[in-house]
């Protein structure tokens, strides 16, 4: 029997896990005991890797759409010359723009650093990411406010901090390993900021039920408390924060009494948020997806770092302000894939940081793609409007998670080219491809993923590959020599290679990683970043900014802010009641085609999509428990969902499950201005007695 230590690839937390193995078969898996992120704890989703592709599990041949509309298995040349034939005859015709790909933030760095030198540098095409739908808020935040995307703390701070806010967090459901550190904290008091009471919220020390995406009114409120209180922190203001003044005179105007109206909280209950920030030793304030998923969600994540700025909460232990993030490699998807932003950082127009990446990779400026990617919304838009004529999309399942799905559905059949890649050929958005690739799952990967505390960790095959079967990265590396790439892949050879590569990108930007080995991340703690050549590790959990030294020119951390924007999708006589969406027990993810190989787990939730309402709506409305009935959306959609009533909801609002596609049939196309993530979190919508 031989033991693995490898990488999680479900959420942001990036746990290790001991595969044991016999005669190519997983005989156990355990939580690695001395990894600093999980430190011997695994929720379900991670201790039932070992269950991935046993239930379902596609030919290891892809598969190309006939011209009677049945996908039909062909060898792995054939496809690969139809795919480049088509992407080079679309390019040729309409330039690289015409071609776009959506990958997703659980590959490891190393396949999405590839996966872009084929798309966009070669073929000059766009590629974004499910990131977006999850991060982007929280990347455009941190890149304002401290110079670049650097989430400053390291998850020992939630056992470290002493007062712990949860914003538009349940990390109960959501990250159970997170929860545990908050629980190993003897001397914390958890306050939970959420419009439902949630299965952590239920847990708190102090419960604060806001009303839906008014968290902005309360932190400029709570801003202006904390100033008229003079509970500030004004040597650390004045030697490490730009522009305080100019916010103080914004926040000036958002009085108690204006906050209240808004959030629906008490003004008594401001004061004493205040005064828990005020008494507090060690503040930490944590984030999610109920701030980032929001039409003004960057001012908002803003809103939020600048009271832990403005108190002197950061760069301290058990301090910061702190996003947690989505999936397993999200990070790495925004510091190493080329999309947003330059391998290892920096902006395309940028003459210092191209020459480094052109010297890193040993191309020319020209080779090198000059502008940022279409972000996911414009891409749907360009295929809807035709300028879009190939996508492939890469583990990821749009035609479920896009927001207003609907539209995703009606942009595929523009195509010209629709290629999927993915472990099942039976995901919602598997099924409607013209090209299928079949892909091994994370168990047969050689790869690094950087989790939510910028922690680089190993992630390296715990069984061999059969026969015909591919990585993706194998399928990105064909896909090139088939388009002709040449020389242009000598140095991409394997992943390892790739990492060499990432490396030398990486070089003197805050993400520096020049000092990382493939040999010092396997079997051991993980690596967080920075970590410079020549550098000596002498702690597992490092934290930024404890110079007080941020990217920006001037090293200071800003201020950063705008008047509130109105609710572009308020509430209306039709359509008076709101839809909020999330994550809903332990044992889901995502859009459950990973999940519901877990036995154990797909038995907790039920098949039918359902949706929570508070017992006197229901009454209102006629409705039974488990009742079936019609949710019709301000967006043109309607759906069907089971009643579940609950008084963990507010008397005007919803909130449903996003691992069931009838969910996101009903969210809108709407934007944050600033990260263009979707605004999942409020949906005008009616419902009705069927």
């Amino acid at each position: 029997m031989k033991k693995v230590q490898s990488t999680c690839n479900v959420c942001s937390l990036a746990c290790n896990l001991d595969f044991y193995v016999e005669n190519e078969q997983i005989v156990k898996v355990l939580p690695t005991k001395t990894y600093p992120v999980n430190k011997g704890f695994s929720c379900i989703k991670g201790i039932s890797l070992d269950k991935q592709n046993t239930k379902f599990k596609p030919s290891p041949f892809p598969k190309i759409r006939d011209a009677q509309g049945e996908l039909q298995e062909v060898s792995w040349d054939e496809a690969y010359k139809y795919v480049a034939d088509k992407l080079l005859s679309i390019k040729e015709t309409y330039g690289g723009d015409s071609i776009a790909a959506i990958s997703t933030g659980q590959l490891p760095l190393e396949e999405m650093a590839l996966f872009s030198h084929v798309m966009r540098n070669f073929l000059r095409g766009h590629v974004d990411g499910n990131t977006r739908l999850c991060m982007a808020t929280s990347v455009v935040a941190h890149k304002q406010s401290f110079g670049f995307d650097a989430p400053p703390y390291t998850l020992n701070d939630f056992e470290l901090s002493d007062t712990i806010f949860l914003i538009g967090a349940n990390p109960i459901v959501t990250h159970p390993i997170i929860w545990d550190r908050i629980r190993r904290n003897p001397n914390k008091k958890v306050i939970v900021i959420d419009p439902r009471r949630s299965e952590t919220a239920q847990k708190s020390d102090y419960f604060y039920p806001i009303n839906g995406k008014s968290d902005i009114y309360l932190f400029y409120g709570l801003a202006n408390i904390l100033i008229e209180k003079d509970y500030l922190d004004h040597d650390y203001i004045e030697a490490h924060t730009e522009n305080f003044d100019g916010f103080k005179a914004l926040v000036s105007k958002y009085t108690p009494d204006v906050v209240a109206e808004q959030t629906g909280l008490s003004v008594d209950a401001l004061y004493e948020m205040a005064e828990l920030i005020h008494t507090g030793k060690n503040v930490s304030l944590w984030w999610t997806m109920g701030v980032n998923q929001g039409y003004e969600a960057v001012r908002t994540a803003q809103a939020i770092i600048n009271i832990a700025l403005m108190t002197g909460n950061i760069g301290r232990p058990g301090t910061g302000a702190n996003s947690i993030t989505g999936q397993c490699n999200a990070m790495g998807s925004r510091v190493f894939s080329n999309t947003a932003g330059l391998y290892g950082g920096g902006d395309y127009d940028n003459a210092v940081r191209r020459e480094a990446v052109c010297n890193a990779l040993q191309i020319t400026d020209e080779q090198l793609i000059n502008k940022p990617t279409l972000p996911y919304n414009a891409i749907i838009e360009k295929i809807h409007s035709g300028e879009i004529k190939a996508l492939w999309v890469v583990s990821t399942n749009p035609r479920h998670s896009w927001t207003n799905n609907a539209t995703f559905a009606e942009a595929i059949k523009k195509l010209d080219l629709f290629i999927v890649q993915d472990i099942y050929d039976d995901t919602h958005t598997s099924k409607d491809a013209g090209v299928f690739f079949p892909v091994v799952s994370g168990l047969k990967k050689v790869g690094t993923y950087i989790n939510t505390e910028r922690r680089l960790s190993a992630m390296r095959p715990v069984l061999a590959k059969e026969d015909n079967e591919k990585t993706d990265f194998e399928v990105f590396y064909e896909v090139g020599q088939a388009l002709g790439m040449g020389s242009l892949l000598d140095l991409w050879k394997t992943p390892q290679d790739t990492f060499e590569l990432m490396k030398k990108c990486s070089k003197g930007m805050p993400c520096d990683i020049t000092g990382v080995t493939y040999e010092a991340l396997d079997g051991t703690h993980g690596i967080q970043w920075p970590f410079r050549e020549g550098d000596v590790l002498t702690n597992d959990e490092r934290r930024l900014f404890e110079d007080g030294n941020y990217y920006t020119p001037s090293k200071k951390a800003k201020f950063v802010f705008d008047e509130i924007m109105e609710n572009p999708l308020p509430t209306t006589t039709e359509f008076p009641y709101i839809l909020n969406t999330g994550r809903d027990t332990v044992g889901q993810w995502h859009t459950q085609v990973r999940s519901r190989e877990i036995g154990v787990a797909s038995k907790t939730y039920a098949d039918q999509a359902y949706i929570y309402i508070h017992p006197t709506l229901a009454k209102e409305k006629g409705i039974e428990q488990n009742e079936i009935f019609e949710v019709s959306s301000i967006n043109g959609q309607s759906a069907r969902f089971a009643a579940r009533i609950t008084e963990n909801v507010s008397e005007n609002q919803l909130y449903a499950p996003m691992h069931y596609i009838e969910t996101n049939k009903l969210t809108p196309s709407l934007y944050d201005p600033f990260s263009k993530e979707p605004s999942y979190k409020t949906t005008p919508i009616n419902i009705y007695k069927i």
